[in-house]
């Protein structure tokens, strides 16, 4: 049976003056090497169940273990063992990559990466005398991970790490913490970012306010939720549709096709996203559509 890294039992939280928790009760279990994502539209609760589990929140009902310590009894010592990297890039604008680096180095009292060494990792060794002020957002990202990891972290904490980025700085991105999970650390990877938790994430818990409402594989989540289609393009009148239709016998695309019409067909199999409509889009309890 694998180390759990995370547990959680029965966390609620509630911020002063509101009028319902922001945590409402929720469990987690997240084992030793597991990439895990906390999906959910925003306001569900995935930033305060970050906030508690980095022990940047202390007010909490409930049990909080990390690296099988209650998180409250860590200390400092917490931030030796895991890495944080959330949306907005942490960095000193008037230092190197290089210098940022070595000045969050020397933070730590164990054994850290060499910034050329953790440059290198993120694809920055060619930047690392070049001010971070200077830096496109996709490298100011990758400098924010290569700050995460410096310091070998059993856990990686990563809060949207692909945001804003375009298509190649992305899978850049998530190669790196592929990397990362493939060197044996566990991610707990809160992100909207769908491609990113279909390749990367063993597992997916979702939340909708503030309780957990559904957590497995993306694949059997998919299986659960989703809808494979069959979608086509076709001319009408010299003029390209689209449509699609829930299965490859459905009537109305039988005739569609009889009519020498369609130009494309292909199916479109079930995806995380439509998961994550069918599992959090809902109209609260006490509000009116």
């Amino acid at each position: 049976m694998q180390k759990e890294v995370i547990r959680v039992d029965g966390l609620r939280v509630r911020y002063p003056g509101a009028a319902r928790d922001a945590v409402a009760g929720i469990d987690l279990a997240v084992t030793a090497g597991e990439v895990f994502g906390l999906l959910g539209p925003n306001g569900a609760g995935k930033s305060t169940t970050q906030r508690v589990l980095t022990g940047q929140h202390h007010r909490f009902a409930g049990g909080v273990e990390v690296l099988g310590r209650p998180v409250a009894g860590w200390g400092r010592a917490l931030y030796e063992r895991i890495g944080v990297g959330f949306e907005l890039p942490a960095y000193y604008p008037k230092l190197t990559a290089r210098e940022n680096l070595a000045a969050f180095a020397a933070l730590y009292r164990g054994p850290v990466d060499r910034p050329e060494e953790a440059l290198a990792a993120v694809g920055l060794a060619g930047a690392a005398d070049q001010r971070a002020a200077t830096f496109s957002k996709g490298m100011k990202m990758r400098l924010n991970l290569a700050r995460a990891m410096l310091h070998r972290p059993d856990v990686l904490f990563l809060d949207e790490p692909t945001s804003g980025l375009d298509p190649v700085n992305a899978a850049d991105v998530r190669a790196v913490i592929r990397a990362q999970a493939d060197a044996g650390r566990t991610i707990f990877l809160t992100t909207h970012d769908m491609p990113a938790v279909e390749e990367l994430c063993s597992r997916v818990a979702f939340m909708r306010d503030g309780a957990i409402v559904a957590v497995d594989t993306p694949r059997n989540l998919r299986l659960a939720y989703g809808h494979p289609s069959v979608a086509v393009e076709f001319d009408e009148a010299g003029t390209l549709r689209h449509a699609e239709f829930p299965a490859p016998d459905d009537p109305g695309l039988l005739a569609l096709l009889a009519t020498g019409r369609v130009q494309t067909v292909h199916t479109r199999e079930a995806a995380l996203a439509d998961v994550f409509i069918a599992v959090t889009n809902h109209t609260p309890a006490g509000t009116t559509p």
